[in-house]
């Protein structure tokens, strides 16, 4: 049990490869970049497949497997409530997969930025950075208590920071770092929040203790109560509406396209958007115990997968396309957690790692080969001339679209059968769900058709088109592979066998369970294999997914005038849809701009250079004056100390006299 009993190397080993690449790399060659760079977060890989391994030997009695390493944190240790925090880690089986996950996806993307990063003057630095942005993840989903959760919280904040501003010398990237970075702090206080309103209630925030807690003393039907735990429920859940770009939090997602596209993959794949997915599924015994929050979680999914779908029907830039695509999978997975389908939520948030990190890394060689070229409209007939691109693309795409074979239908189909007919069904969530479902077919098979098919839109004497180099495509097909067969572990469900996932997944979602937790490890009692077979292949969201690929087929293949068109029939919308509904202009009309103006005009002229630099100044200006005065007296006259000498001497004898007079009588 050597890994389990010394988990903290799994994090050592990226934050010693962001320190020596951070402190020496500017003078290392690349190919010693690259050694210690991706050396660490492939050692890191492999020690997470040795803690598999021993887990999978562990009784069920012992897990949680949870090591503490020293005290952290404490105070008030002679009262009647002691404040105390370990460094604590655990793993279970929650923790496993988001380990695998985030080692292997991370590993992935470091290996594909060797290639599209090579002639980056701040090489050695997107490399600390990465390898920093792995340390942070992997302390958040192993950290056994919500301070070291917060930790890696706050850290993937500031890793974000410094990878989508990472060219800061281009002002639409330092400004799109700093976006991000001050968008998450207001969901972070309210998380902050929240996690105080934890040790209030619980008096530990240890997940352990918490839990406990709330399973043995606190009864949910109890008005205080359910008060306290739905109060405690939202903080974290606002905390995870910035982290995870849910509305209305969302806007800082887009812009992080700024960085360097092996950055959007490793933040919209295995790292920061996926923390607050996680963080609810971890803090699942009290969001189940809280059914106002539950819903709250799966309204705001909901409506912001919808949401972002119509926006990245008419966005030409092709990471923009797939920002919006990110946002709306993730609703899909607070979906799945808010109608209590945890397992569910995580599945779709593994499968999503795969495609949405193979869409972005893909969409990175089209870059590549276009010669830094985004915009899709300049694209066209790239098929044939980036092969390994297109078809790896095309497979995440099936993916995505949740066509039957491909990972994202089992995922997806999961989320959207529990929202039908779970314990928490709603049939609108449902209809919601399925209809975003088919706006992400249409777009995504837009984006294929406008970059790879029809005629070259651009200047192939100017743009030489090539595929990109091994280092960048081997990647591509490893995640395409799983892409294709990293939902399989469901499969077995469609013909009435076990879902081995969510099976797998149970024990961490029923241990402290209040309320039914939605299964899928079996198929529904009643009905044949082969009609579940049937109904989950013809069923409508597969349905309204082929509808959007031959919506998508018709418009940009066969009849490719029909766009503008109808762009011009439904010109209101599509101006609306085109400026985002417009919530930057709203943000930037309703709190940026009033945020400035009192900051100048009361902050800065009243309060500052007014009350604060007036009193400072006023004082000295008094000093400097008076000063000036007594300054009048050094004359240099003899004659006039020795008067001034006089007339202190005869003032302090008339005082003198006056106080002995008072203390006679």
């Amino acid at each position: 049990m050597f890994m389990l009993n010394h988990i903290w190397i799994i994090l050592l080993l990226p934050i010693l490869g962001a320190a020596i690449n951070g402190l020496f790399g500017r003078r290392f060659p690349k190919a010693a970049v690259n050694s210690v760079a991706i050396g660490s977060v492939s050692l890191t890989f492999l020690a997470v497949c040795e803690l598999v391994r021993e887990f999978w030997y562990l009784p069920q009695n012992a897990i949680p497997w949870v090591r503490s390493y020293y005290t952290w944190m404490a105070a008030g240790e002679m009262t009647d409530h002691p404040f105390r925090i370990d460094f604590a880690l655990q793993v279970d089986q929650l923790t496993v997969i988001m380990l695998l996950t985030v080692s292997f996806v991370g590993l992935l993307i470091h290996i594909y930025s060797t290639g599209y990063m090579e002639h980056d003057g701040g090489y050695y630095r997107f490399f600390c950075y990465l390898n920093l942005f792995m340390f942070f993840m992997l302390t958040l989903v192993t950290g056994a208590n919500l301070a070291v959760m917060f930790v890696g919280w706050e850290g993937v904040g500031l890793c974000s920071y410094l990878l989508v501003g990472f060219w800061f010398r281009k002002k639409s990237a330092a400004d799109a770092g700093k976006k991000a970075f001050i968008t998450t702090r207001v969901g972070d206080f309210a998380f902050m929040v929240g996690i105080l309103l934890a040790f209030w209630t619980f008096g530990s925030l240890t997940y352990g203790d918490m839990f406990r807690y709330v399973a043995e003393k606190m009864q949910p039907e109890t008005m205080a109560h359910a008060g306290v735990l739905t109060a405690i429920a939202v903080l974290l859940f606002v905390g995870a509406i910035g982290k995870s770009a849910q509305l209305p939090l969302y806007v800082w997602l887009p812009d992080a396209m700024e960085g360097p596209t092996p950055v959007s993959a490793l933040i919209h794949a295995a790292t920061m958007v996926t923390a607050g997915v996680y963080m609810v599924a971890r803090m699942n015994p009290i969001f189940s115990r809280a059914p106002i929050a539950m819903y709250l979680v799966a309204v705001v999914g909901c409506i912001t997968a919808l949401f972002a779908a119509t926006i990245a029907l008419t966005q030409n830039d092709i990471k923009k396309v797939l920002a919006y695509s990110t946002i709306s999978q993730l609703g899909y997975m607070f979906l799945g957690c808010g109608v209590g389908a945890y397992a569910a939520g995580i599945f779709h948030l593994m499968t999503h790692a795969f495609f949405k990190g193979l869409l972005f890394l893909t969409a990175g060689s089209v870059i590549h080969a276009m010669g830094g070229e985004q915009d899709m409209t300049r694209m066209g007939g790239l098929r044939k001339k980036i092969p390994i691109t297109y078809w790896t693309m095309l497979i995440a795409t099936l993916a995505i679209a949740g066509i039957p074979g491909f990972a994202g239908f089992f995922s997806k189909d999961e989320i959207l059968e529990a929202a039908k007919s779970g314990p928490h069904a709603s049939l609108w969530l449902w209809a919601v769900g399925v209809f975003a479902a088919g706006l992400t077919s249409f777009y995504m098979f837009r984006l294929i058709f406008l970059t790879f098919c029809g005629k070259p839109r651009f200047d192939e004497h100017h743009v030489h088109v090539h595929e990109s180099p091994p280092k960048m495509t081997v990647p591509l097909i490893i995640l395409a592979f799983l892409s294709i067969f990293g939902g399989w572990v469901a499969a077995p469900k469609l013909v009435g066998g076990i879902d081995y996932f969510d099976g797998f997944l149970q024990p961490v979602f029923t241990r402290y369970a209040a309320s039914p937790v939605v299964s899928e490890a079996s198929g529904a009692p009643g009905v044949s294999a082969g009609m579940q077979l049937l109904l989950a292949i013809v069923g409508i969201p597969v349905i309204l997914a082929v509808i959007g690929l031959l919506v998508a087929w018709w418009f940009y293949i066969k009849n490719p005038k029909a766009p503008k068109k109808l762009a011009q029939q439904l010109h209101a919308a599509y101006v609306l849809l085109w400026n985002k509904y417009f919530v930057d202009e709203i943000y930037l009309a309703l709190i940026i701009r009033p945020l400035l103006w009192v900051s100048r005009n009361v902050l800065w002229k009243v309060i500052d250079a007014g009350a604060i630099d007036g009193a400072v100044n006023g004082t000295a200006s008094a000093a400097r004056e008076s000063g000036g005065v007594v300054r009048e007296l050094q004359s240099g006259n003899t004659r006039s100390y020795a008067s001034w000498v006089v007339v202190g001497a005869v003032g302090f004898t008339m005082l003198l006299l006056a106080f002995i007079g008072w203390a006679v009588r």
